[in-house]
């Protein structure tokens, strides 16, 4: 076996398993209570996780090994199956329903999340059509996006509005990666926004939602108040902390303290530069995700480090931006690190997938000192295979 057949991007796989530690730290810290008064077991949450993170990891590593041309023969078979999962979830007895949503799908010994599933199969399958088809004329574009559309559709029936918008950014960031025009992605984005205004008007829970992210205080009991809880936690955080273990918000005060808003429980105790410190790991991560993507050997390489890049990436800008305010409030877990076993085994392969393409690449690390023409810039002048 060759020296660099045992190659793997470490400064990758280090971030994702460092954060996915910080992660059982702060599920302990703030599940402990909640946990120990439903289940008796304070530590009921910090297991599954830990169960799933030996799971995620030896996923990582299995498709690390898989050739990255075995992903593109498998895209159609893998798009089917995250469409079957996501429809499931409608069918009697098996899927789950959870606060008036049904997201889940019981299989006996424990749930999972077919849309955690479905968008990491969405993206091999946008890349496989972009390498194969191209997006450079405005219906393969639209055929591009259909693709994505049905996921969406899928999503906004369960319903499920914070994974949809995850899933339509980063297809655009595909799209425009790939190679569409400028012309192109504006003249589908005006209509595709109109829908998404529309879709919030429509919906009265959506509304109220925008509302109390525009004035959390003028409903500090209902719509406001998990958005309310989140600023005291931020608050009391301040630079440095209140402490491991000392946080006030996740005694029941803070809703989905160890999952969609784990990252507020992380700023009251470690303050403002302990998120900073949480968030220049997904920063590595995204860094490396860029470099294996722009020094692919051929365009699916390519456009499959950019789309699984760019999901992981839109995905925790997205719950940091929830938790601090500068979006409406929607569910939607912090990769690596929130509570999730779908969650964390499906980043920790997203993960997998792009050390198979930096193996492939052939180095040990990416350098950025590494003078290799970009990916991005050889398909732009049309010598990329695809």
């Amino acid at each position: 076996m060759r020296k660099r057949d045992l190659a793997f991007d470490k400064p990758l796989a280090f971030s994702a398993i460092a954060l996915s530690g910080i992660g059982l730290v702060f599920i302990y810290s703030a599940s402990a209570y909640s946990a120990e008064l439903q289940f008796g077991d304070a530590f009921r949450y910090v297991e599954v996780q830990a169960v799933a993170l030996v799971l995620g990891i030896a996923a990582m590593f299995f498709i690390s090994r898989i050739p990255v041309d075995a992903f593109k023969k498998a895209a159609l078979p893998l798009f089917a199956a995250g469409l079957l999962l996501l429809g499931a979830v409608f069918l009697p007895g098996l899927g789950v329903e959870s606060y008036g949503a049904k997201r889940w799908l019981d299989l006996g010994f424990f749930t999972v999340q077919p849309s955690e599933y479905a968008k990491y199969a969405l993206v091999v399958f946008l890349a496989a059509f972009a390498a194969k088809r191209g997006v450079g004329t405005l219906p393969r574009a639209l055929i591009f996006l259909g693709a994505a559309g049905i996921v969406c559709l899928l999503l906004l029936l369960e319903p499920n509005m914070s994974v949809t918008v995850c899933v339509g950014a980063a297809a655009f960031a595909l799209l425009f990666a790939a190679g569409a025009k400028p012309s192109h992605l504006i003249l589908i984005l005006v209509p595709v926004l109109a829908c998404g205004v529309a879709l919030v008007v429509a919906e009265p829970y959506r509304m109220r939602r925008l509302l109390a992210f525009l004035d959390p205080w003028s409903s500090p009991l209902d719509e406001g108040y998990q958005l309310i809880q989140s600023y005291y936690a931020l608050g009391s955080g301040g630079l440095f902390g209140v402490g491991l273990f000392a946080s006030r918000q996740k005694y029941l005060f803070l809703p989905f303290a160890e999952s969609d808003f784990i990252l507020s429980v992380i700023g009251e105790e470690t303050g403002f530069f302990g998120v900073m410190g949480v968030l220049a790991l997904f920063a590595v991560i995204a860094v490396r995700g860029a470099l294996i993507a722009v020094r692919a050997k051929n365009a699916f390489s390519c456009y499959l480090s950019a789309g699984v890049t760019a999901m992981m990436t839109v995905q925790a800008l997205m719950n940091a931006a929830v938790v601090c305010g500068a979006v409406p409030p929607t569910g939607l877990p912090l990769p690596f690190v929130s509570a999730g076993g779908s969650s964390l085994v499906c980043a920790f392969a997203a993960v997998g997938v792009l050390m198979a393409v930096s193996r492939q690449n052939g180095g040990r690390f990416l350098s950025l000192e590494r003078e290799t023409p970009s990916a991005f810039g050889r398909r732009a002048k049309g010598g990329i295979p695809a």
